[in-house]
């Protein structure tokens, strides 16, 4: 039994929470964005869909299994060694899937803003399908050799039970490499990428927008209003904005690695030290990321909101329809 530090009672209201709301918003946004009626391009929308699924993912594998279930419902076959390692790895693959699907949608928005000329090629339905499928297959072989870093606690009847990370996971060299290859590849590379992305998406808008500017300025047209910078604009809110918030909620871990690293922390003095506190606070906003998108989508977009109006609606209206039929038919 863990000690009942103000923390993790935190923790106990926390990730039930984030379990239900991860459930149900990224479920509402799958199927409003699947309709494909909220004035978005099928590439931004086939995007959208595939980073709602892997934030679904992860919150079914992380929260719920790894999480909630382990810890509510002992004895069940997650608690042995080989279902604790399966769902190691399908959380980490679902981490991985979610994180990168993130950076390729930065990537397309930049080219669509950015490399005219690559733009209609590049920003296709089958583009997001070969991207989408090629990096689920990748990370998923990626992160099998998670399954074999634990040890059964103790045997039971020969049936393994508990985990334990075997003492060759910090020891040999090709497992100190994968684990730091794995790092790298998931926050740290997707962390730069958005960043350098982002800035370079920015820099073309300003310099884009001085010359229209300019060509305004010393056109004859008496209205100044310019339509295609206005499109634009709205076009790179949601970029951003879905950028900004993973670079957010991500940063306490990056950082905190790097400390990690750094200071060589090797243990814990117990559940009140800042470092565990500190790394345990990042991974609650690392989780609460794959939340945040239906909010953003809500908060950018005037027809998704439409939509989700419709959406809440609909059981009302369809209750009120109902019970005149009914009236009518008595």
């Amino acid at each position: 039994m863990r000690e009942p530090t103000i923390f993790h009672q935190i923790e106990d209201i926390y990730y039930p929470f984030l379990a239900v709301v991860g459930v149900l918003v990224n479920s509402v946004a799958i199927l409003i964005l699947s309709r494909g009626k909220c004035g978005l391009s099928k590439c931004i929308t086939h995007y959208l869909v595939a980073m709602a699924v892997a934030d679904l993912l992860v919150i079914f594998t992380d929260v719920i299994l790894f999480g909630f279930v382990h810890f509510h419902f002992p004895g069940t076959y997650l608690d042995t060694t080989p279902g604790r390692s399966l769902v190691l790895v399908l959380l980490s693959a679902a981490t991985d899937i979610s994180v990168w699907f993130t950076v390729a949608f930065t990537f397309d928005r930049f080219v669509a803003i950015c490399c005219q000329n690559l733009k209609n090629r590049y920003c296709t339905e089958e583009t997001v399908a070969a991207i989408v499928m090629t990096m689920s297959v990748l990370f998923c072989l990626k992160n099998i050799p998670w399954y074999f870093i634990y040890e059964p606690k103790y045997i039971i009847d020969n049936v393994p039970w508990g985990t334990i990370e075997s003492l060759s996971f910090y020891t040999e060299a090709a497992w100190v490499t994968f684990q730091i290859l794995s790092t790298i590849l998931t926050p740290f590379l997707p962390f730069v990428l958005i960043l350098l992305l982002n800035a370079l998406t920015v820099r073309h808008i300003l310099v884009a927008s001085r010359v229209r500017r300019k060509l305004l300025d010393h056109s004859k047209s008496e209205s100044h209003t310019d339509p295609e910078m206005e499109n634009r604009r709205k076009s790179i809110i949601l970029l951003f904005t879905i950028s900004s918030s993973f670079i957010l909620l991500w940063m306490t871990t990056v950082l905190y690695f790097l400390y990690w690293r750094i200071a060589d922390i090797s243990y814990y003095t117990g559940p009140h030290d800042p470092a565990y506190i500190t790394e345990q606070s990042g991974y609650m906003l690392q989780l609460l990321s794959t939340c945040t998108n239906t909010c953003i989508y809500a908060v950018t977009q005037t027809k998704f909101r439409e939509q989700l109006k419709n959406a809440v609606k609909y059981p009302f209206t369809a209750i009120v329809k109902l019970v005149k039929q009914l009236k009518q038919i008595t």
